[in-house]
């Protein structure tokens, strides 16, 4: 079990380096100046020139990569040109909020996903199935600010039901939580569907039918424990992509989280912010994937020697 967690840990430092460097290309290829941009509109060459000095961007690309790495190394992630404290304290500071509507998405994600998928299963390619398999298919392919303007348009401004933006009470929540988890239960609940499908129809939910357990004994104590891994392993996948992906959901219902952090760091060039903010999103994806492997290892030891 530690070598296999060993070669996972070596695979997500190996993420994590390859994500760094990425970010770190990237920003520095997008248009603008971040000095232009900090000193405003009037700013001249000389205070331009001085400001870039400041911030060490008038030194190579190569040595900037560098003193980059070895700060991230240690865990030094530099200051926000905006707001001048580590850029590091604030991505944090902006976390919970981002982990709170990401854990509301999932757990509705994984609620409403094993009871579709679970009623669709029952009797397969019947009317009911195939309706829960359309609108599944539908809820994949819906963009999420397409979802969250027409939530927006339905349930705050015509009937008036649940706010629109911001973060307060659980009604805050709803909105947003549904717009970023409506992708994700139409994909798995055909993926609980096809599992269950395909389990209730193996000798061992025969054997237990046969001994006069119920359907839904059947199925809790039998079915759903042999498709775990598949489950687990994109329910894992999802918390992961949640907390990296809620950049558009955050922006159109103005949820304070990392998304919006981004956001109004890329239009500052705010370099240091978002290398923060994107090194901690990678990091948290790469835990989510440590912790899925490390599940699906132990609920079957056979993966652990792969």
């Amino acid at each position: 079990m530690l070598g296999f967690l060993a070669r996972r840990l070596l695979a997500a430092l190996v993420v994590v380096w390859g994500a760094l460097t990425v970010i770190f290309v990237i920003v520095r290829v997008l248009p603008g100046d971040p000095a232009a941009v900090l000193l405003g509109t009037y700013a001249t060459p000389q205070l331009i020139a001085e400001q870039r000095q400041r911030l060490g961007l008038n030194q190579p690309r190569p040595v900037q990569y560098a003193l980059f790495m070895r700060q991230a190394v240690l865990g030094d992630w530099g200051r926000s040109y905006y707001e001048g404290s580590g850029a590091m304290r604030l991505v944090l500071g902006r976390f919970p909020d981002t982990a709170e509507l990401a854990l509301a998405s999932l757990a509705l994600t994984v609620g409403a996903s094993l009871g579709l998928g679970s009623l669709a299963a029952r009797r397969p390619h019947s009317g009911l199935d195939r309706a829960i398999e359309t609108v599944s298919l539908a809820a994949q392919a819906a963009p999420n600010f397409w979802l969250g303007l027409v939530g927006i348009l339905i349930f705050s401004r015509d009937l008036k039901w649940l706010p629109s933006f911001g973060r307060g009470g659980l009604w805050h929540l709803v909105l947003p939580s549904v717009t970023l988890s409506v992708q994700f239960i139409g994909l798995l609940t055909r993926l609980v569907r096809a599992g269950i499908v395909e389990m209730a129809g193996q000798d061992f939910a025969r054997t237990a039918r046969a001994k006069g357990l119920t359907e839904l004994r059947v199925l809790v104590r039998h079915i759903y424990r042999n498709m775990l891994i598949p489950v687990v392993t994109m329910i894992g996948l999802q918390l992961g992509t949640l907390v990296g992906g809620v950049v558009v959901t955050e922006t159109v219902f103005a949820w304070p989280g990392l998304g919006r952090l981004i956001v109004t760091a890329i239009e500052n060039r705010d370099y240091p912010l978002v290398q923060a903010a994107v090194a901690f999103t990678a990091m948290i994806f790469v835990l989510t994937n440590l912790a899925v492997d490390a599940a699906c290892a132990c609920l079957d030891p056979r993966i652990r020697y792969r």
